[in-house]
């Protein structure tokens, strides 16, 4: 990434590949283990990458309601226990795995929602555009980080949510 990114475009287009990612899903004609895994990967390195590069400096700022940052860092707890269910569903397309895709969707789509209307929307309004470019180098960084780690995998989903 040689080109600095704003963090709050860069959430924000993570936002919506796993929009796309739920219709692949969703999907009977698609590969809906294959974009289960891709899902997996993205929302574990984008939520650790928010909660270790992102949160924190987003803090410092008066403007920004710490309870929306820390309310964040909830939703992304239930996200990720929501998506160990579905990862642990023996049948892809079963009528169960159907259902947990489901509450994945809500948790996901709900905090997404969320943090784009309160944490987001004072970023933008409060961080200056050098700032939003240096979190977004970090952010990149450490989701880079934990994608290469396998950091979607079963395994490292059911330590994340069991910590």
């Amino acid at each position: 990434m040689a080109d600095a990114q704003d963090v709050v475009e860069l959430i924000l287009q993570d936002h919506r590949r796993m929009e796309d990612l739920f219709r692949r899903m969703r999907s009977v004609e698609d590969d809906r283990a294959g974009a289960l895994r891709e899902f997996a990967d993205l929302l574990i390195a984008h939520a650790q990458a928010e909660e270790a590069e992102v949160y924190p400096a987003l803090k410092r700022y008066k403007n920004i309601d710490d309870e929306e940052v820390e309310h964040g860092e909830h939703e992304h707890d239930e996200g990720n226990e929501a998506l160990l269910e579905l990862l642990q569903v023996e049948e892809v397309g079963s009528q169960e795995w159907d259902s947990k895709l489901e509450e994945l969707v809500e948790a996901v789509t709900h905090h997404a929602d969320e943090e784009e209307r309160t944490i987001l929307n004072g970023a933008r309004e409060n961080v200056a555009m050098a700032r939003r470019e240096e979190l977004g180098r970090a952010f990149v960084q450490e989701r880079e980080r934990q994608l290469k780690a396998g950091c979607g995998s079963v395994e490292n989903v059911r330590k994340i949510v069991e910590s």
